[in-house]
Formats: structure tokens, C-alpha cells, sequence
């Protein structure tokens, strides 16, 4: 069974990482990890990946900068054709909420 896991800025990188290590030591689980490359600092980005035993990313969306309705219409536009290329079995998005 594969998971495609879409995960964006840093505080996501924080909930993914204990899932992607269970889910690497689950037999029959293959973990596939999308990144939306929207970070301002790309090298924010892996030292998270680093620090928190996260997996290179399988697909990078390579968002970008860009204002905030510019970015969501992006982060939600790009996992289209890899999604349907690659048919993954499930889809976990890890994200945060708007407002406190």
C-alpha cells in the first residue's frame, strides 16, 4: 500500500516526521513524501528534513514564493498530475489552521 504524504512548511515537517518513520517500519506500507517547495529559505527547509530523520522528498511541487492566495492556489493546483500519475493507494496532507 502506498501513502503519498504532502507536506509544506516547516511546522508540517514537524507532524511528518514520527509518521513517516512508522509508517517506514510498517511491512506494506510504502511511504512516498511530496513536498511543496513553497519555504522562503529552501535551506530552512532541508535543515528540517535533517534535523527531524526525514526522507528526501519523492516530488518537490516547487511553489515557491509568492503571496498567500498565489501559494495555496499553487500548493493546491500542482499535486494534481503527479496524484494521477502516480495513483497512490492513500493521501495524508499534514497542515495547520488559519486564524487562532
Amino acid at each position: 500500500m502506498e501513502i503519498f504524504n504532502i507536506v509544506g512548511v516547516s511546522q508540517n515537517c514537524i507532524k511528518i516526521a514520527p509518521l513517516m518513520k512508522e509508517m517506514k517500519a510498517r511491512q506494506g506500507i510504502t511511504p512516498a513524501l511530496v513536498h511543496t517547495g513553497q519555504h522562503y529559505d529552501v535551506m530552512m527547509a532541508w535543515q528540517f528534513f535533517e534535523d527531524l530523520g526525514i526522507p528526501e522528498s519523492n516530488f518537490s511541487l516547487a511553489v515557491g514564493v509568492g503571496s498567500h492566495p498565489v501559494q495555496t492556489a499553487e500548493v493546491m493546483e500542482r499535486p494534481e498530475p503527479v496524484l494521477e500519475r502516480e495513483r497512490s493507494d492513500h493521501l495524508l496532507v499534514v497542515g495547520d489552521h488559519f486564524g487562532d
